[in-house]
C-alpha cells in the first residue's frame, strides 16, 4: 500500500532559498497583523483570536501543507460565516466548530476531494481572481478615507518604492520591495514626527503566547447539531479557497503542489488553531501573492511569517507604533493590481462569449455576496451549462434512402441533454421496410440516451419496420449491453 506523507522535512523544501524566504516571511508576517485583526472584528471576537489563528495556522501548514510558499491564516471569507455562531453561542462554540472543521478537512483530504478542481475552468479562475482583486482594493478604501494629505503622500511614496525599487541595480532584486516600503516609510514617519495612523491603532494586542485549551462546551449530540452545519460550511469554503489559491500560486511559480496533502494540512492547522484559541482559516491568496512576489519559494517563508507575526504582537508590539498604515495600504494596493487579470480585459473581444459571460458572472456574484465559494460554484455551473449546450448543438444526422431502406448516420455526443433531440431526428411514419442507424460517428454516454435509443428501435418495430444499429464503439456497446441486461 502506498504510504501517505503527513509532514514534509525535505531540505529542498526548506533551505534552498533562505534569504528570500526569510525576507518575504517578514513582509507577510507584518501584513498579516491588520488583516487578522480586521477578520476578528468581522467574526465578532477579540483581536487575539484572529492573531492566534494566523500564527497557529501559518506555522502548522508550513510543516503539514502540500504547497510550499503558500500562506494560510485567518481569512475574511470564513470570518463572514462565523458571525451568527459567535453571536448566538459565543467563542467556545466557535473554537469547537473550528476543530470539527479541521477534522472534516482531514477526512476530505484522505478521500481526495481536491480532484473536483478539474471542473474549474480558466474563465472561473479569471473571474475569481478579478473579483478578489476588486475586494482587496475595496477593503483599503475605508483606511484611505481616514488619511490626510500626509497619509496620501506616504501611500503614493510607498507605491513608488514597491514598483521602482526592483529596477535598482544589484540590490533591487535581492530585497523584497514591500519590506523596503515598510522600513523606509516607518523611518520617515519617525524622522518627521508624523502624526498618522499606525498598525497599533487597530486594536489591543495579546500579552501572552497562545496556550492549549479544550473548548468549554457540553460534549453531547445537541452541541454537534449546533456546530456541524457551520463546520461543514467552513470546511467547504476553506478548501475551495485553498484550492483556488493553490492553482494561482502553481501558475505563478511554475510548480505543482500536492493538493490532497494541502487539504489534510489545512485540516490539521485548523484543529491546532481551535485548541489554541484561534478561529478557522484557510489559504490567503493576497498574502500568498505577496510572499511569492517577494521571492519566496519554500516552506521556510510560511514558518517565518507565522513566528514573526506572533513575536511582533506579543514581544515587540511597541515597534508597531512606528509602522504607518499607509505602508500596508500601499502593499495591499499592489496585491490588488497584481491579482487582477488584465489580460482578461485586453483580450475580451478575442475570448469566446461563453468565457466572458462565466468570468463576469463570477465577479458579479462574488462582489454581491462577498462569498468566493458561491462565485466559483456559479461559474462552474455556468461553464457546465455552456458545454452541455455546445455538445447538444453539435448533434446532427445525415439521412439517405435507398429503395425501402432508410439510413440514418448520427454525429455527436448522445447524452441526457441531447437524447430528446436525437429522438426527433427519426420519422416513424415513413413507408419503408428497414432502418439502419449508424452510430460510428457518435458516442452513447448514459442511461438516458440508451433508453432513448431503445425507444427509437421499439418505435420502428411497432410499425413493422426492421431496425439495424451499427457502428457502436466499444464503450457505447458495453453500456447498452449492461443496461439491457439489468432491465
Amino acid at each position: 500500500m502506498k504510504s501517505i506523507r503527513v509532514i514534509s522535512l525535505k531540505k529542498e523544501q526548506w533551505f534552498s532559498n533562505i534569504r528570500s524566504d526569510v525576507l518575504a516571511g517578514l513582509v507577510v508576517g507584518l501584513a498579516l497583523i491588520p488583516e487578522s485583526i480586521a477578520f476578528s472584528a468581522i467574526a465578532g471576537v477579540d483581536p487575539q483570536v484572529g492573531l492566534y489563528a494566523s500564527f497557529c495556522i501559518a506555522v502548522t501548514i508550513a510543516f503539514f501543507g502540500g504547497r510550499p510558499a503558500m500562506i494560510s491564516a485567518a481569512t475574511g471569507a470564513l470570518a463572514l460565516l462565523m458571525i451568527t455562531l459567535v453571536k448566538d453561542y459565543g467563542l467556545q462554540y466557535l473554537l469547537a466548530a473550528t476543530i470539527l472543521t479541521g477534522i472534516i478537512q482531514v477526512i476530505a483530504g484522505y478521500f481526495k476531494v481536491a480532484k473536483l478542481m478539474r471542473f474549474v475552468s480558466q474563465s472561473v479562475v479569471y473571474g475569481f481572481l478579478n473579483a478578489l482583486a476588486i475586494l482587496i482594493f475595496a477593503a483599503q478604501l475605508p483606511e484611505i478615507n481616514k488619511m490626510d494629505s500626509l497619509g496620501y503622500l506616504f501611500m503614493v511614496l510607498g507605491l513608488g518604492i514597491i514598483y521602482l525599487f526592483p529596477y535598482l541595480p544589484k540590490i533591487g532584486k535581492t530585497i523584497p520591495s514591500p519590506l523596503v516600503c515598510i522600513v523606509v516609510l516607518s523611518a520617515l514617519a519617525v524622522f518627521l514626527g508624523a502624526d498618522m495612523r499606525t498598525v497599533s491603532d487597530l486594536g489591543q494586542f495579546p500579552d501572552t503566547l497562545p496556550i492549549f485549551l479544550i473548548p468549554d462546551i457540553p460534549l453531547n449530540f445537541e452541541t454537534l447539531q449546533i456546530i456541524f452545519p457551520y463546520s461543514i460550511t467552513l470546511a467547504t469554503v476553506g478548501l475551495l479557497e485553498t484550492m483556488m489559491t493553490t492553482t494561482v500560486i502553481n501558475e505563478i511559480t511554475g510548480t505543482e503542489a500536492d493538493r490532497h496533502q494541502e487539504c489534510r494540512g489545512q485540516g490539521i492547522a485548523n484543529i491546532v488553531s481551535g485548541f489554541m484559541g484561534g478561529m478557522a482559516g484557510c489559504a490567503m491568496i493576497g498574502q500568498s501573492i505577496i510572499n511569492v512576489s517577494s521571492g519566496a519559494r519554500t516552506r521556510l517563508s510560511t514558518l517565518v511569517a507565522g513566528v514573526f507575526l506572533l513575536c511582533l504582537v506579543v514581544f515587540f508590539k511597541d515597534w508597531l507604533a512606528y509602522v504607518p498604515m499607509a505602508a500596508l495600504v500601499a502593499i495591499m494596493l499592489m496585491v490588488a493590481f497584481t491579482t487582477f487579470q488584465w489580460d482578461s480585459v485586453k483580450q475580451f473581444r478575442q475570448h469566446p462569449a461563453a468565457f466572458n459571460v462565466v468570468m463576469i458572472a463570477v465577479v458579479i456574484v462574488v462582489l454581491a455576496t462577498h462569498n468566493l465559494a458561491l462565485g466559483v460554484l456559479t461559474g462552474v455551473l455556468l461553464s457546465a451549462l455552456f458545454i452541455i449546450n455546445k455538445l447538444e448543438s453539435a448533434v446532427k444526422v445525415v439521412s439517405s434512402c435507398t429503395g425501402e431502406m432508410r439510413h440514418y448516420t448520427i454525429y455527436g455526443q448522445i447524452f441526457f441533454s441531447s437524447s430528446e433531440k436525437f429522438f426527433q431526428f427519426f420519422d416513424f411514419k415513413e413507408n419503408i421496410s428497414k432502418v439502419v442507424i449508424d452510430l460510428s460517428h457518435a458516442h452513447v454516454w448514459d442511461i438516458t440516451s440508451v433508453n432513448m435509443l431503445n425507444n427509437v428501435v421499439q418505435k420502428f418495430k411497432d410499425q413493422n419496420i426492421e431496425v439495424e444499429v451499427i457502428g457502436l464503439n466499444e464503450a457505447s456497446s458495453t453500456l447498452i449491453d449492461q443496461y439491457n441486461q439489468s432491465s
